[in-house]
Order: C-alpha cells, then structure tokens, then sequence
C-alpha cells in the first residue's frame, strides 16, 4: 500500500498520559519509534519537541472526551493534525494496548486511512463553549422550575394550574409572597395580574393549601437557584455578544432564514463555524450534522434508513427551528413541510424540514447573500404538468371525467 506521509505520529490520549508512536518510512522500510509522555504541560511540551526531533509532518489522534483538546493545543501549528473519530479507526479484537493503538493509528495515517473530523478554530471553540453552557444552564433553570411546581403539589397549591409559566410575573410575586409567611389565598390572589382569566373565586380555591416551614424553605432554595442560573445565562450571552461581534453581520444574514432566532443563529455559528470551505458541499454539512438516511445495505437490500447521530447539538437546535418555519405561512417550508408530512409522516417531514434550513444556512454563509423564499407555490410552479395530471388522477377516482383545455394567455 501506498505510503503518503513518510514521517508521521499516532497517539493515543489518556487522562494522565499519551502514548506516542513515530512512524519513519525510508527505502521501502518503515521503523517505529514509541514513547509515553505525561499530559502536563511540560510533558506536552516534551512531546512536542520530540516529534519535532523526527522530523513529523503530520500527528493523528482519537478524539477521547475532553482529553484530546490540551494535546492538539499544544502541537497546533507545528504539525498537520487530524483528529480520529474512534468508531472509525478500531483495531481487530484481542490486540488492545496502549502500544498498539499507538502503533495502529500511526499506520493508519501513514497510508491515508483517517477521516480526520471536524474541528473548528480556537475562537469557533471559545463560542461553541459558550452556546453549549447557555444551554446547559437553561435546562438546569426548567429542571428547578418543575421541583418548585412539586413542591407546590405537595402543598396543595394549584398554582400551575392556571398560571402556564410559574416564574412569570404574577407567579413570582405569588411564591415570594409564600416564601415571606402569607397563607392568606385571598391577599395571595389580590397580588396576581388581573389579566389571569380566570374567576377570583377559582384562583383562592386553588391557593388555599396546606403551606408548612419546610415548603416555604425548599421554595426559597430552589428560587435562589433559579436567580442565580438566570444571571449565570445573561453573563453568558454578554459574553457570547463579544466573541461575534466581529462576525455580526453574518449572524444577522442567518436570522433571515424562518425559524431562526437570535439562539438558533448563534448555535450554528458556533457549531458550524463561517468558513464553508471545510465542506465540500451542503449534502457533506447535512450528513456532518446527522440530518440525513444512514447507508446500511447488505446484499442488495436496505437494512436501516435512521439517521445518523451527527452533532446532537446543532441537530437539536435545527429540528427546534423546523417546527417554527413550518408554521410561517405563505412560505416554501411550510409548503415543504405538507407535501412530505402527507407522504413520509411528521417526523420525517420535520427532519428534512431541519436539512433545507442547514442547506440554506450553508449557502448563505458561503455566498454572503440573504434569505430569499421560493414561495408556498414553488412546487406547483416546478412542474404544472406533474400537478395537473395527479389532480386529474384524483378527479378520475372520485367519478369524475374531466377535459382540460389550456387557459387563454
């Protein structure tokens, strides 16, 4: 087999310890060379000028967890690196060892064999970090909002029932009141906005619990949690504004695109970056992200079409937006959105749905132009004499014969 890169390294990275293999291709002969070194800093660096001892051009490693990120800091910028996905470069069972592995990746890369994965620039990193912890952080915010409606449960206090967010306005004012020692359900419903549509006499009934020192201690807890989670969200998202202020008049293109919010732009541009060059075309971005039928066929037949898993954070973030383009009427997704629901069921519909905005988000990015939409009669316009025939079809089947004749222009 062919030797592409004749001075490369493989390693293998732990939490305490990476080792490397050196893999030098001379004269039709190839020698192997194999050290461990600490994952400090000093022994990064260590590694670093060892490889550079041998005269490596290009180091791969797996992508291990969080593991890999101080290594490929480290030697970014004095190698070509590739990092692994470790699905893919898996070794036969029964010869599992760090050496080995070590061994084997350095192989690999030697012949061409590595897919290197995706990964983004230092300051694409730095916003990914922060998209991700916003997100984090919210959850960890609903997590405590369905203990404090429990608690509530426990007490007797109905309050979700008529109220859809407990830490609104008049939800809050409600559980502080709580909180402070009021037990009185009538001056409790007297703090509530008069906008709740529902009758007073309900909403006292609904307030009349049995409140005791320990819901009012768990209330005050899980609230102060929740104060804190939000502020920890705005410093957040302060900080996130800084890091694409540089980059806001893209951010601002992709907030064109239906279903796209000032979220749902940030986390593609932390996801995905701006740089467009790294995939070949939109169909290389939508099979990245997990967005499209897996290939799994075995003597001729289909086993599986599920999708595959992707990056599970954008994929998320884009199903989230398909529900909100197709809901924006008059327009080609929604259009989309029912001419697949009706064939291939919501899910599929919904999936494919988050793959066009990918796609669309793709080609904006890399031609710098604005969201323009095709209309809810793009596919009526594509082929009319697809549609017209498929409409006759159905005449016919109802018991209807019908002549068509084209209109006078």
């Amino acid at each position: 087999m062919e030797t592409l890169y004749a001075k490369c390294a493989g390693l293998d990275v732990h939490k305490d310890s990476v080792v490397a293999c050196v893999r030098i291709a001379e004269g039709g002969k190839s020698s192997r060379e194999v050290r461990s070194f600490e994952t400090t800093t000093s022994g990064l660096l260590a590694l670093c000028d060892w490889l550079t001892a041998f005269g490596c051009t290009h180091v791969a490693m797996e992508a291990t967890g969080v593991y890999w990120k101080p290594v490929w800091h480290i030697l970014e910028g004095s190698f070509e690196l590739l990092l692994a996905n470790a699905a893919h470069i898996r070794n036969v069972p029964g010869r599992k060892s760090d050496v080995n592995d070590a061994t084997w990746i350095a192989d690999l890369l030697a012949h061409g064999l590595i897919r290197a994965s995706f990964v983004p620039p230092a300051h694409i990193l730095e916003m990914r970090d922060l998209t991700r912890t916003r997100k984090q952080l919210t959850r960890e915010i609903v997590q405590h909002t369905q203990r404090i409606q429990r608690v509530l449960e426990d007490a007797n206090v109905k309050l979700a029932s008529f109220i859809s967010d407990i830490l609104g306005v008049s939800g809050r004012v409600v559980l502080e009141a709580i909180v402070a020692g009021e037990r009185d359900p009538v001056k409790l419903v007297d703090l509530m906005h008069t906008r709740i549509r529902a009758p007073r006499a309900t909403l006292v009934e609904s307030l009349r619990g049995r409140i005791t020192d320990h819901h009012r201690f768990l209330l005050k807890l899980h609230l102060g949690q929740v104060d804190f989670l939000q502020q920890s969200v705005r410093d957040v998202e302060a900080r996130m504004g800084d890091a694409l202020e540089p980059f806001r008049r893209r951010v601002e293109q992709l907030k064109t695109i239906p279903g796209i919010s000032d979220a749902g732009a940030h986390v593609i541009a932390a996801e995905v970056g701006f740089d467009m060059s790294r995939f070949a075309t939109a169909g290389h971005l939508v099979s990245w992200a997990g967005l499209c039928p897996r290939m799994d066929e075995s003597a001729g037949k289909k086993r599986s079409n599920r999708i595959r898993k992707g990056a599970p954070w954008l994929k998320t973030m884009l199903v989230q937006a398909a529900w909100s383009a197709s809901r924006k009427k008059d327009s080609y997704f929604q259009a989309q959105f029912h001419r697949l629901r009706a064939r291939r069921g919501i899910k599929k519909a919904v999936v494919a749905l988050a793959a066009s905005i990918l796609t669309v988000a793709y080609h904006m990015l890399k031609d710098g132009t604005l969201y323009e939409d095709l209309g809810a009669d793009y596919f009526d316009r594509r082929d009319k004499t697809k549609v017209a025939n498929r409409l006759l079809k159905r005449l016919k089947e109802l018991g209807l014969n019908v002549e068509v004749t084209p209109a006078a222009a």
